[in-house]
């Protein structure tokens, strides 16, 4: 079936599912973005190079500054960053067709209350299914056509199916999911353990020390998966271990370089330049895992460390010295 498909937020990631999607040919397919001169620009010369340089825009995609021109439209993907998305509903909510899906393509957890961005969501568009694209995708893989995999999850799995049929192309394949809880914090968490491994390796302490990271900072996500209503099995599929290898391991993340960053003892303000998302979900998951009595070490060290309240070296210590149990 063919479906109407708008995203809004024509930054790296928007841009390249809008053109991967157009490519499909089965949907019209529209990217709305703030800036009139910026989208009229993309109109005429079918390229972003300030996200996307060198990557041409296939010809079938349309573009709009225009909040009214998601009005007919049967799929909404959100495409700014986690702390945008509130703001975006209220701006784009007005114009959303009756039966229009929302899917929220941000990895994070709101600052201000702690909730998943797809609660969120259903609080500012009561009215309307909302939906969660997560995944180890990097946007200039998905833009230049390099094969990719991501996961869909809405509460009712038959929705996730049609969007996953109605996203997928050739070399996008998107996996469907009901377990919107695991998908996104394993999205939102992973930025956080990213970070771990990215200051391992600025401070040179070696893979080992990585490796130890990720298989530990697995049954941390774990446990704040089922302890929110989630399935400790989604944190061993694409949203979660497939997407932390990728960002704990390839110098495309923002967050490891961030960590790499911090690890070197350089000035890293998350707020300045690239958008950080993990130094955004540090504190907020530390928060959860306290009120939800759960043990979080790694997630807490980097918390505090982008704080400024433990150094890395104290880190490191209180780590390695916690009382040794089984796995």
């Amino acid at each position: 079936m063919s479906e109407r498909i708008a995203i809004v937020g024509a930054g790296a990631f928007g841009t390249a599912l809008a053109a991967v999607i157009a490519l499909t040919g089965r949907s019209r397919v529209t990217l709305v973005g703030r800036d009139p001169a910026l989208m009229a620009d993309l109109k005429a010369e079918r390229l972003h190079d300030a996200v996307l340089p060198g990557i041409e825009l296939p010809e079938a995609l349309e573009f709009s500054a225009e909040a009214d021109s998601i009005d007919d439209a049967d799929v909404v993907l959100f495409a700014m960053p986690s702390q945008a998305q509130a703001d975006a509903a209220r701006q784009y909510g007005p114009y959303l067709a009756r039966d229009a899906i929302v899917v929220t393509c941000a990895k994070g957890i709101e600052r201000a209350t702690g909730n998943l961005l797809t609660d969120m969501l259903e609080r500012e568009l009561p009215q309307h299914r909302v939906a969660v694209l997560s995944g180890p995708g990097f946007a200039s893989d998905i833009a230049k056509g390099l094969p990719t995999a991501m996961v869909i999850a809405a509460s009712d799995v038959a929705v996730a199916e049609r969007l996953a049929q109605a996203i997928s192309g050739r070399t996008f394949r998107l996996y469907p999911s009901s377990d919107r809880i695991g998908v996104q914090l394993g999205g939102a968490l992973k930025n956080v353990l990213a970070i771990a491994c990215g200051i391992v390796e600025g401070c040179g302490i070696g893979d080992s020390a990585r490796a130890a990271l990720i298989a530990r900072g697995l049954a941390e996500m774990s446990r704040l998966v089922v302890a929110k209503g989630g399935q400790a099995d989604t944190v061993r599929g694409l949203s979660g271990l497939g997407d932390l290898v990728l960002t704990a391991t390839s110098h495309q993340s923002r967050n490891l370089r961030f960590g790499i960053a911090l690890g070197r003892g350089e000035k890293a303000d998350p707020l300045q330049g690239e958008l950080v998302e993990g130094a955004f979900a540090a504190a907020v998951a530390s928060r959860l895992a306290e009120e939800l009595g759960i043990g979080m070490p790694i997630t807490d060290a980097v918390s505090a460390i982008i704080e400024g309240k433990l150094s890395i070296t104290e880190a490191i210590d209180q780590l390695m010295t916690r009382p040794i149990t089984t796995e």
